[in-house]
């Protein structure tokens, strides 16, 4: 028999080439993951560097643990702002792409927790998350919904002991700095966080406040722990730079249209804020020196970052009426020029457990709650 009639009849083993070539892949596969793994950077300890600069200077600090500080001339002054350029027609905005598509084992629910739009009033210019104990540390009117006892001293006990205006109990602290229409003395002329701040107009109350818990795309979500505070957002972020901005403007009607720019919206169009909080925990605690290193955002495919754990979005959305040309402006540090990039939110959840694991619920199941 020839050579040739020899391996015409010998069985072919196909599959072992095959099964070599499957191994192979997969150690490629392996190692590439693996190396992808190592070179994912850590979110939280890049999150740790950031500063701890969203309270005032030390030196511009007013009254802390009852000890009244001479603040210079220099904390208080009105630099101006905002400028021209810090506004844009809306429709010269363009539509922003789709973002990150929905996993398998996506949280696709929502849970809002309705809580008014701050009727009562509930200013001050405290921030009892980046500077705790400090009268006016904030140099900003903020406004409030849920707790009605949130100021500058408010510790877990104060406020899982007070009232809100939330439906559900939903004893949670919800802030941002005003809107102002300028170009008029607001009743706060003489106050701090006010006019004594630079900070001059009358203060607009939001049309609507959507308080909005979402999920993630790539994961189910846990519970959040009581009293976890987040930020949101760059405060200084006209000095900074944009790194840590969050800010996001748009129009009613007009919502895939995103900028960090005043918008100047069509008749019939309402002005909005997106403040959208950071969602991946880091499992252990509720707060951190700089308020960002325990809870970071998810990463550009919509999972959250090695060593966290998703828990539910907080999305506000704050409405306000259209005012006509560029007389509106956000309440800031003065040196900030009341920036629109400046844009930021604050939230403490005191939701009782009950409420949370309900919220969680819905979210996980896909329902709107």
């Amino acid at each position: 028999m020839s050579t040739l009639q020899q391996r015409r009849n010998r069985p072919v083993r196909w599959w072992t080439a095959l099964a070599a070539a499957i191994v192979v892949i997969g150690a490629m596969l392996s190692v590439t993951h693996a190396a992808t793994a190592e070179e994912e950077p850590d979110a939280l300890a890049q999150a740790a560097k950031i500063p701890n600069d969203q309270g005032p200077a030390p030196e511009c600090a007013g009254s802390t643990a009852g000890h009244v500080h001479n603040v210079p001339d220099k904390c208080h002054a009105d630099m101006g702002g905002p400028a021209n350029g810090d506004f844009i027609d809306i429709r010269q905005v363009r539509p922003a792409g789709r973002g990150s598509q929905a996993g398998r084992q996506a949280s696709t629910g929502t849970f809002v927790s309705v809580c008014g739009t701050n009727t009562e009033g509930h200013h001050n210019s405290d921030n009892f998350i980046v500077a705790p104990g400090v009268t006016n540390g904030a140099h900003h009117t903020h406004d409030y919904v849920g707790n009605v006892s949130a100021d500058g001293n408010s510790t877990n006990e104060s406020l899982a002991a007070a009232g809100t205006t939330c439906a559900k109990d939903d004893r949670s602290t919800y802030y941002w700095p005003v809107l102002r229409r300028t170009g008029k003395q607001g009743s706060d002329q003489n106050n701090d966080g006010g006019g004594k701040d630079g900070n001059v107009g009358i203060i607009l109350k939001p049309a609507s406040v959507r308080l909005e818990f979402g999920g993630n795309s790539q994961a189910k979500v846990r519970a959040m722990p009581q009293f976890l505070r987040i930020i949101t957002g760059d405060a200084k972020a006209l000095t900074n730079g944009p790194a840590n901005a969050r800010a996001k403007w748009t129009c009613s009607g007009l919502t895939n249209r995103t900028t960090t720019k005043y918008p100047l919206c069509p008749r019939g169009s309402q002005i909005q804020r997106i403040l959208e909080f950071p969602s991946c925990w880091d499992g252990k605690n509720t707060d951190s020196a700089n308020h960002r290193s325990h809870i970071v955002f998810p990463n550009s495919s919509g999972r959250c970052p090695r060593g966290t754990v998703a828990v539910p979005q907080l999305r506000m959305v704050l409405s306000y009426e259209r005012q006509n040309g560029t007389g509106f402006a956000l309440d800031s540090f003065p040196e900030q020029l009341h920036a629109p990039i400046t844009d930021h939110g604050d939230f403490a959840n005191v939701m009782s457990a009950q409420l949370m694991n309900f919220a969680v619920q819905c979210i996980n199941s896909g329902r709107r709650c």
